[in-house]
């Protein structure tokens, strides 16, 4: 009866987990001594506070807190000068964790600073994975509308994007992968994120932000980047 009792009970536990998006039982072992850790690079016009939702699930399967890193930095400011930022922030962590790699994940217009470290700054030996979340990488209209030096380099055929998408768009020994929404409502082209050479996936119906909260897209990054 006991044991019976101890299935049951597990059963429920776990059907209450799906229903409200929270890892299983069975999905909290995923970290490993292997896994790397993790830099957050949130996008225009926001914070590293975008990232509380997917870190919390994170640190919920296993993650250090050491080992999950987001900053905020100035929005308005060239992506170049941002990706100085982002190399930065690479090195602190692997100081602080001791590993050998990290992945590093962006929402939005993150994914042009990062690009650019990765093309232009990173050593091949620092980054495994890279995701972009609904990124601008190649323009958004909604850019239009909005007049600092970053604004201006996510539009359409700008100078800095087309600099950055020249060549292999994929470049280096690092795996890229993209997530993007048709109901995104923010990049326009929806598809301006998917990359050549990256593993490109359509999620459901979800909003820009929805991107960094929406249970089930976090579950396909948390096992892209620990694969």
């Amino acid at each position: 009866m006991k044991s019976i009792m101890t299935r049951w009970l597990l059963a429920l536990t776990v059907a209450a987990a799906t229903l409200v998006g929270l890892p299983t039982p069975a999905q909290a072992a995923s970290y490993t001594s292997s896994s790397n850790p993790i830099l957050f690079v949130h996008g225009w016009n926001s914070s590293a506070s975008t990232w509380d939702t997917m870190i919390s699930r994170f640190q919920a399967n296993g993650w250090p807190s050491s080992h999950l890193r987001a900053f905020s930095y100035n929005t308005s400011q060239s992506n170049a000068t941002t990706a100085q930022t982002v190399s930065q922030e690479v090195d602190k962590l692997l100081a602080a964790t001791g590993a050998t790699k990290v992945d590093i994940i962006t929402h939005s217009m993150g994914g042009l600073s990062s690009r650019y470290y990765l093309k232009n700054l990173a050593s091949r030996g620092k980054v495994d994975r890279w995701v972009s979340l609904g990124g601008p990488n190649h323009g958004t209209s909604s850019a239009n509308t909005c007049f600092s030096t970053a604004c201006v380099e996510m539009r359409v055929g700008s100078t800095f994007l087309n600099t950055l998408n020249s060549g292999d768009e994929t470049p280096g020994a690092f795996t890229y992968g993209t997530w993007w929404s048709s109901c995104d409502g923010v990049i326009n082209p929806a598809d301006s994120t998917v990359l050549s050479g990256a593993n490109n996936t359509k999620t459901a119906c979800v909003s820009h932000l929805s991107l960094t909260t929406d249970a089930t897209i976090y579950g396909q990054v948390r096992d892209y980047v620990n694969p």
